[in-house]
């Protein structure tokens, strides 16, 4: 048996022959392929996986894994298990029904917010659907944990996470039903963590590397996990929803959330001028005050005004630039889901004008202002007036208007300095979260009073650190980095099978008798085989071999009674045709150029 026939287990199959060789012809497969793109199909990944039969829509945001789809999960989850096992990480199988009282504990329960599923059983307890699992890995850990000889620990699971996404999009790259590798780790003390955080990005880069695909290592938001240090494993994709700052020359990088932002200010003023107020009729836009005052709009500072829990607040920044959510919240202390921008009424109530014309000087109600250290910097700004059709220009910080200076608000943008290597500027590329790594501290051993007993017999906090994979993610990112125009192209690590053997016409004999032998023969040899003995038109069958995209394909057709095949492989190979007795030398060279 070669080394590679591991991987067919875990898949469905149509026939065991009792010894260990599994067979499956597609004539007996339940493989519903589309010609047309779906129409609410959005990203290729979306578009293949429906397409190539892969997955079909329940609701939004819910999704069914036919055969093909399942084996590729399968393979995914096969690699994702050897490295975790190997990086000493055991694997369990924890509840997706999870009680409210841990989250209580926590204080996750209210904060987490509209994305956690939330139910009843018949005796009124309320669960919820678990969006994630630290609350429940740390109560497992806490009721059997008692001393320091057993610590380190480390235990994942795979499993379905369920978050109600406000708007499920890209098909199984945001959904609301997601599968997911989760890994816990506890530790004695802060080097304890960190030693097991090195260890997971160890064993993830090994993952992503396996799997053959284009990742960037960035820091990240820590977001509702809470805890100190976090990256993030990003498979890189035009289609991601993640941006990715990075510098060439260094190894800095970090999302636009996470990386902190360095730009040049415009020379500024040297003398601070009198404040003086501009009529401005429906001036109401940056772009509309660039127009009628005659200069760049780093010259402005926009005040934002939202809502947190409930209550307004005033957020200034440089008029060129744009509003960094993630860091306000760290600022304010909330949740994505508490803060929105505030309603128009609220703005008049606020300011006495029309949406458009809100500053820092003479706000109506008293509100908390949060101000960008670049403002503080500007001189002689332009800003609204808290009156319709109104704004001041020769406003200054600390002479006109204060607040409380926050050193950094701003979205990062390419051309921003590296703050690494400030010689350098940044760079942006976009990309899929497909795995994150969180140092987590404390936070839930304190919560949840996660203890152990040392040498001394003292009681200790635990040290956590959390780890995550999206399975079903990742298969969407491999898609999206690995396809053309008439389909998917699987790398033979996770491809649903690794042969295709068609017969190009099913009612010649010969052709027949000889795609039978092969697909015997290379089955026995451990490969995957998927035998096309269809009776349908040579177009189709080529046409589905490309949509599905299996790496070896062999089209058995008018020479077959010459012992002549056509062999091709689907990332760009040449078809050629060769002789029965060379395909195996062509296909141990695929493996060992892949390194299976």
């Amino acid at each position: 048996m070669l080394k590679f026939a591991y991987f067919i287990e875990g898949g469905h199959y149509a026939h065991n022959n009792g010894k260990g060789e599994f067979f499956m012809k597609m004539s007996r497969m339940y493989l519903p392929t589309l010609r047309e793109v779906p129409s609410d199909a959005e990203v290729i990944s979306h578009q293949l996986l429906l397409r190539a039969g892969l997955i079909r829509k329940l609701v939004s945001g819910v999704y069914s894994y036919l055969p093909l789809g399942k084996r590729v999960l399968a393979k995914i989850e096969r690699v994702i298990r050897e490295e975790m096992d190997a990086a000493n990480s055991q694997e369990v199988l924890m509840s997706a029904i999870q009680p409210s009282e841990l989250w209580k504990e926590s204080g996750r329960w209210e904060n987490f917010g509209p994305e956690m599923f939330r139910l009843y059983d018949r005796n009124e307890r309320e669960f919820c659907l678990g969006p994630t699992h630290e609350e429940i890995f740390t109560s497992l850990v806490r009721d059997e944990l008692k001393s320091y000889k057993q610590l380190p620990l480390s235990l994942y699971q795979i499993q379905t996470k369920y978050r109600d996404e406000k708007r499920p999009r890209f098909g199984v790259i945001r959904a609301r039903e997601f599968i997911m590798k989760d890994a816990y780790t506890f530790d004695r003390d802060p080097d304890g963590m960190k030693q097991s955080y090195q260890e997971m990005w160890e064993a993830y880069t090994k993952i992503f590397d396996r799997l053959h695909m284009k990742y960037r290592v960035v820091e990240g938001d820590s977001g509702a996990m809470g805890g100190s240090d976090s990256h993030e494993f990003t498979a890189m994709a035009e289609s991601g929803e993640s941006t990715v700052m990075y510098a060439e020359g260094c190894d800095y990088a970090a999302t636009d959330e996470k990386a902190e932002c360095i730009f040049e200010l415009p020379v500024q003023d040297t003398e601070k001028k009198e404040l003086e107020k501009v009529s401005t009729p429906n001036v109401g836009t940056i772009e509309d005050l660039e127009n009628f005052f005659q200069v760049s709009a780093d010259r402005f500072a926009k005040t934002l005004l939202l809502t947190v829990k409930g209550e307004p607040i005033a957020v200034m920044i440089p008029g060129h630039r744009e509003l960094n959510l993630i860091k306000l919240l760290k600022v304010v202390d909330a949740a994505e889901h508490e803060i929105e921008m505030a309603e128009e009424e609220t703005v008049k109530e606020i300011t006495g004008a029309r949406v458009g014309f809100a500053g820092p000087i003479g706000l109506k109600k008293d509100i908390p202002l949060y101000i960008d250290k670049r403002v503080t910097e500007m001189t002689n700004i332009i800003v609204g007036a808290n009156e319709s059709d109104f704004h001041y220009k020769n406003a200054n910080y600390g002479k006109d208007f204060e607040g409380t200076v926050v050193d950094d608000l701003i979205l990062t943008q390419e051309g921003d300095i590296c703050p690494q290597d400030r010689r350098l500027r940044l760079k942006s590329d976009r990309g899929i979260e497909v795995g994150n790594i969180f140092q987590l501290g404390t936070k839930y051993s304190d919560s949840l009073n996660l203890t152990y007993l040392d040498q001394d017999g003292k009681s200790k906090k635990v040290w956590m650190g959390s780890h995550g994979i999206g399975v079903s993610r990742t298969m969407a990112a491999i898609i999206e980095q690995n396809y053309d125009e008439k389909g998917i192209i699987w790398p033979l690590v996770v491809a649903p099978y690794h042969i295709l053997i068609t017969v190009v016409n099913a009612k010649k004999e010969d052709q027949m008798q000889l795609g039978e032998q092969l697909y015997q023969e290379y089955t026995k040899l451990g490969y995957e085989v998927l035998f096309d003995d269809r009776n349908e038109r040579a177009g189709v069958k080529f046409n589905d071999a490309d949509l599905i995209g299996i790496p070896i394909r062999i089209n058995v057709g008018r020479r077959a009674e010459e012992g002549i095949v056509e062999f091709s492989l689907r990332r760009g190979g040449e078809k050629e045709e060769i002789p029965v007795s060379e395909i195996a030398q062509k296909v141990k060279d695929e493996f060992a150029y892949q390194g299976l």
